[in-house]
């Protein structure tokens, strides 16, 4: 387990959860697999190890529309490790209630070459990349209805948010879903099926 940072400040987390990265994967078959992140990750040390030594490539009720653009003429420019293309995503997405509507535009790259993943296997990748992160901060917020947690005070609210997403983990490890039906407040009484 890797040391609790010293220091509550953002600049601490962010190094933190970048030093755990790598000896996370490491426990991991990954070769062959796709491996997204979001902004954070995205570090030159990160994209080596990813690429070179475990042969992984690297690459978030409405109604919502994306368009994807690739190239990799941009590869060279970049002057970042094992960029295969780069891409822009853009989501609209319009409320089905309210009517509301939203654009969201995001940028990123990939190990992959045109060759490995046209434009329709980049944006699959990275919208799998992102129902990953929101189905789990769904299940936090919902089951364990983290938002309205009490816990303020030093590392409290980040060592809990571990403790619930290693619980997750557990849970899924064993074949079990999470059910969408809330826990109590204390998180001891929870629906598992």
């Amino acid at each position: 387990m890797g040391a609790l940072p010293v220091d509550d400040s953002e600049e601490v987390k962010r190094t933190n959860e970048i030093k755990m990265a790598i000896p996370l994967l490491d426990a991991i078959d990954i070769e062959g697999k796709d491996v997204s992140a979001d902004a954070l990750l995205t570090q030159r040390k990160l994209a080596d190890y990813l690429v070179t030594e475990r042969k992984a490539p690297p690459d978030h009720g409405r109604i919502e529309t994306r368009k994807i653009w690739t190239t990799s003429e941009l590869n060279d420019y970049l002057d970042f490790p094992h960029v295969g293309q780069a891409f822009v995503v853009e989501r609209h997405a319009r409320e089905k209630k309210s009517g509301a509507s939203s654009l969201e535009i995001a940028y990123g790259i990939t190990s992959k070459t045109p060759d490995q993943a046209d434009p329709q296997r980049v944006l699959k990748i990275n919208r799998q990349h992102w129902t990953i992160e929101n189905s789990c901060h769904y299940i936090l917020d919902w089951n364990y209805d983290e938002d309205r947690s009490r816990i303020r005070t030093g590392h409290g609210p980040e060592n809990i948010t571990r403790l619930r997403r290693f619980a997750i983990g557990v849970i899924r490890s064993k074949g079990a879903r999470v059910s969408p039906r809330k826990c109590d407040s204390s998180g001891a009484t929870c629906d598992w099926s």
